[in-house]
């Protein structure tokens, strides 16, 4: 991977479709750091939701980046909250997804989304940008029915939606950009990477 210049410290597939949409030339790598247990960590010491999803994108960045010197590695997480401050995570199962939806419906809550750019171990780039949704009041029978027909596509999401897909179905007001609700601030990470020349467009 010697002569890999960008570098997506991620296995999420919308992260690498938004990039790739946008026309950047890059490879990937997830991270498969302690996620729950950096979180846990955060949250005992009172970090909010947005240092939170800062520095766990900041330990996925770092962590690849120090085993390949010169690659811009870019970390990104997101990190859902409901307005009296409850995080939740990403659904263990089926079953954890509908109560998460039951617990979310009706109700706001806010996303932040963390990208931050390292090389050579070290963070030399970051943005964290928050969406604010509304989900609608929904029924447990269509609960039961999205989560059952959508499981392959939302088990790997914060929130169990992907808002690009049939997950815009469950929101009545969305306040924020698209992208990082799909999670990453791009127009700011496009920004930073013409300025270090590495989105010639």
């Amino acid at each position: 991977m010697a002569d890999i210049h960008l570098l997506l410290a991620s296995q999420s597939a919308g992260r690498a479709n938004m990039l790739r949409a946008a026309g950047l030339s890059f490879e990937t790598s997830p991270a498969h750091i302690d996620e729950e247990g950096l979180t846990a960590a955060l949250q005992a010491e009172g970090q909010s939701p947005r240092n939170i999803a800062d520095a766990l994108a900041e330990a996925k960045a770092i962590k690849i980046s120090s085993r390949l010197p010169g690659v811009i590695v870019l970390g990104a997480d997101s990190v859902l909250a409901l307005d009296d401050g409850v995080m939740l995570a990403k659904p263990d199962d089926k079953d954890d997804a509908k109560a998460q939806l039951r617990t979310m419906a009706g109700r706001r809550h806010r996303l932040f989304s963390a990208v931050v750019a390292a090389r050579d171990g070290q963070a030399i780039w970051r943005h964290v940008d928050v969406a604010k949704l509304s989900m609608r009041a929904l029924s447990d029978s269509f609960i039961d029915a999205y989560v059952e027909q959508n499981w392959d596509s939302i088990r790997w999401t914060v929130g169990c939606y992907e808002i690009e897909g049939a997950g815009v179905q469950l929101f009545d007001r969305v306040e924020g950009d698209p992208w990082t609700i799909i999670g990453l601030p791009m127009l700011p990470l496009l920004q930073w990477l013409r300025t270090i020349g590495s989105a010639k467009i």
